[in-house]
């Protein structure tokens, strides 16, 4: 009953992450888009308003006309529409989602013994860390050159840099799936307090001097713009990080952090494509696709690199392996966590005809996406996997 409960908590708080994601994302990119494709107006009435910038669109069977003011409006008005439950929701069911399938099984998911051998509760603290410890330095590499000359190149390299110092160490602690999350997370975590510590503090401050009368800082929406286009970068890298759990050829390799590091690189190059290209239409200039172009280098690179190691062909007239064998194999290497005591996710392979129930599902983890044993936690050999493969492919049955 306890697993099966765990199970409805992992679909609803994984549906609710989607949703709040797509909301959170969507507004991120469609503001990006939109202040990268702002013009100067030409009605002198707005300029005496103090419009900035604005953009005529059309959608839905309707026009629009957005316009942003800098460094604010000279008069609040009446609604304002606030944006940040979005990435709150998106953190909270996010970190839920974590708790519930890895902290909650810590033995089993966040930690390989192959890998580090150490305590689940160890391992759970050093999660947690992961989270604050690389906010605190991002922010403050952030409060440090961020306002500097050249900070945000500076910001963006040191950045880089912790991230690429995150991803080796949670590679070598973690077992190699809860590593690519917890760095996606890691970094969504950072994403999620920009908007708390940062972007919404500092509009809110805005709007409070506003309201006494006061003369309006602009300091305070140029950190909130800052971390709102680190934002964007990040986007892109944390889905694939989270995204990266369904693909075990990705993580169970000896060097897995440099996948993670090449991906997440892929895409925020890809990402910083899309925003250039914003800026060169407004401008009339040349989309710089060359951006584009090298992530999506980095990810042939990286189906190259990972491809399987040929499998010897099976001699004509060899017959296919008996149930013997392959019973020899689940009981050594899956009934350990799929047995009468202990059905994770409701599986159980302890009798031949529950194994034959089950054929579909051992072929499909176990042989084609190889994310069975987690984290190979029994060491299934590619001969073992190989031998499944060639029960299953000769009609998966027991006699």
């Amino acid at each position: 009953m306890d697993t099966y409960l765990l199970d409805w908590a992992n679909l609803l708080l994984r549906w609710a992450h989607v949703i709040v994601a797509i909301a959170w994302i969507g507004s991120s990119f469609y503001f990006v888009f939109l202040d990268n494709s702002l013009t100067a107006p030409t009605d002198p009435a707005l300029k005496d308003k103090g419009v900035n910038g604005e953009l005529w669109a059309v959608h839905g069977g309707g026009f629009y006309h957005p316009q942003k003011y800098m460094v604010a409006p000279k008069s609040l008005p009446e609604n304002l529409h606030w944006f940040y439950w979005e990435s709150y929701s998106t953190w909270l069911t996010g970190f839920g989602l974590f708790t519930v399938l890895y902290l909650w099984n810590a033995g089993t998911f966040l930690v390989d013994k192959s890998v580090f051998a150490w305590s689940p509760g160890a391992a759970i603290a050093a999660a947690l860390a992961f989270l604050a410890v690389f906010w605190l330095a991002y922010d403050a590499i952030c409060r440090t050159l961020g306002q500097k000359p050249n900070g945000d190149r500076n910001v963006a390299l040191l950045t880089t840099l912790l991230v690429v110092l995150a991803s080796w160490l949670a590679c070598h602690l973690f077992a190699g799936r809860a590593a690519f999350l917890l760095v996606g997370a890691m970094i969504a975590t950072a994403m999620s307090a920009n908007v708390f510590f940062w972007i919404i503090p500092g509009q809110r401050t805005v709007i409070k001097q506003m309201k006494a009368g006061e003369p309006v800082d602009p300091v305070h929406g140029q950190r909130a713009k800052q971390r709102s286009v680190h934002n964007t970068y990040f986007t892109l890298p944390v889905l694939v990080a989270m995204l990266s759990n369904h693909y075990g050829f990705l993580y169970t390799g000896p060097h897995n952090w440099i996948v993670l590091v090449a991906i997440m690189a892929a895409g925020a190059l890809i990402r910083h494509s899309f925003v250039a290209r914003h800026k060169a239409l407004v401008a009339g200039k040349r989309v710089p696709w060359e951006y584009a172009t090298v992530g999506t280098l980095a990810i042939v690179a990286l189906v190259a690199w990972l491809r399987p190691a040929p499998v010897a062909a099976v001699a004509a007239g060899t017959p296919a392996p008996s149930f013997a064998q392959v019973q020899a194999v689940v009981e050594q290497r899956c009934v350990l966590c799929h047995g009468a005591q202990v059905q994770n996710k409701n599986v159980a392979l302890h009798t031949p005809a529950l194994v034959e129930q089950h054929a579909q599902a051992i072929y499909q983890q176990a042989v084609v996406l190889k994310l069975m044993p987690m984290g190979n936690a029994t060491q299934m050999t590619d001969e073992e996997r190989l031998l499944l493969k060639r029960w299953f492919e000769a009609g998966a049955t027991t006699r």
